[in-house]
């Protein structure tokens, strides 16, 4: 009997896994696509000012952040399936708009903001809180590893089938084809369910004094203000780093729409290694404690683009950056993740962790469009790509603060 049991327990996860993989995938590998279209669309709408385009992406980073606590609120109280519809409908609707909107303002609504809650529907915030919930506790990080890793699938293939389209095609016709590829997302959602195993007192929640506990929790606050820089590094990486390569790869007779693709054949060897960092970063926060291992990361970071940087910037450089930093990309999600159920349990983490991801997104509007406005006036990228080391710094230490323990008010009720 028991061993039925756990076999359906095993089953359901596996099937639970591969549905967040999936939406996960789609969702990171959709979004990861638009610094591949900035200059073709910003030359043919904006007369090739990249900072208009720029802001719809910090908008969409920021939006993402800004509606994550309320996808993760409506997901605790409602059921994560309301939450994942809402932002599959609005990511469609979004991408709708950015193909053919013309002005500022619909492409600040469609990249930006619609697609911004899509994200913040479909991303990290609903599936994992999902996969947290289902998974048994003594496995919980490693499932939320998996997922994680899953997920870093779409950023590696689809900045590649960008790259391969827009050189046939004009950007628009690129963008919605990507949109259509949106649409196994919908197969994916009925399928991410938690079955409530649990009596009423463990399932009902008091969000607004779960909110002010979390708050009131130095570790929690640290993890959230850390944060911050991963979403800084993320954004502007994934916006500006076509741009970067073709502007200033020397030492090679590539084209200039080549050398995008070159950038773009980077961030998807980002998403290929990231599936590996993952892992690795989800087992070592098995064997260390979960706020060092995140320390050593952000460190590591830090030391990838200034070695980065500081050499000449040739093809071979730039494939080389995109897979040491891919190792590092999306490492911190599942351990963020897992301290904030070790501080808090799993019933509240769609909440709590959309809290600590809008630190995240308001980090990646400043990396965007800092990125952007930067480039527009001075021509490069010189002064952000420091700020991106120095933040890296800041947040090792940051996180070197963070205790891996259960918050008070939740260890007062164990």
């Amino acid at each position: 009997m028991e061993q039925a049991e756990r076999s359906g327990t095993n089953r359901d996860m596996l099937i639970i896994m591969l549905a967040g993989g999936l939406v996960l995938a789609l969702s990171f590998g959709v979004r990861s696509v638009f610094g591949g279209v900035v200059l073709p669309l910003s030359d043919d709408l904006f007369a090739g000012r990249i900072e208009i385009f720029s802001l719809s992406i910090a908008i969409q980073n920021l939006v993402w952040g800004l509606a994550q606590p309320f996808f993760g609120m409506l997901a605790d109280k409602f059921g994560d399936r309301r939450a994942l519809w809402l932002g599959f409908g609005c990511y469609v609707l979004g991408m709708l708009i950015c193909v053919f909107g013309a002005s500022p303002f619909a492409q600040h609504m469609g990249a930006g903001v619609l697609v911004g809650m899509g994200v913040s529907g479909t991303a990290f915030g609903t599936v994992l809180a999902v996969v947290g919930r289902a998974a048994p506790a003594e496995k919980r990080g490693f499932y939320l590893g998996v997922a994680s890793a899953m997920g870093s699938a779409g950023q590696a293939v689809l900045p590649l089938l960008t790259a391969f389209l827009i050189s046939r095609f004009d950007w628009q016709t690129t963008l919605l084809i990507i949109t259509a590829l949106l649409a196994p997302m919908a197969l994916a959602i009925p399928f991410l369910h938690v079955k409530n195993k649990g009596s009423a007192a463990e399932t009902d929640i008091d969000l607004p004094q779960t909110i002010r506990a979390a708050f009131g929790h130095g570790s929690f606050v640290m993890l959230a203000a850390g944060f911050f820089v991963c979403g800084f590094h993320l954004a502007f990486i994934t916006a500006h780093l076509p741009n970067y390569v073709q502007n200033f790869c020397t030492g090679t007779t590539l084209s200039a729409p080549e050398l995008r693709a070159l950038g773009l054949k980077a961030l998807a060897l980002a998403g290929f290694a990231n599936i590996f960092g993952t892992l690795i970063a989800a087992r070592l926060g098995n064997f260390f404690a979960k706020p060092h291992v995140l320390a050593a990361i952000y460190a590591l970071r830090a030391v990838v683009i200034l070695i980065f940087i500081w050499l000449p910037l040739t093809p071979v450089s730039v494939l080389i950056f995109g897979l040491v930093m891919g190792v590092l990309w999306l490492s911190t999600v599942p351990l963020t993740s897992a301290l904030i159920v070790v501080m808090f349990g799993p019933r509240a983490m769609g909440t709590l962790f959309g809290f600590v991801f809008l630190s995240h997104q308001l980090g990646g509007f400043a990396g965007v469009w800092l990125g952007g406005a930067w480039f527009d006036r001075y021509g490069n990228y010189d002064v952000i790509w420091y700020v991106a080391i120095a933040l890296g710094i800041l947040s090792a230490a940051i996180h070197l603060t963070v205790r891996e323990r259960a918050a008070p008010a939740i260890a007062a009720t164990a």
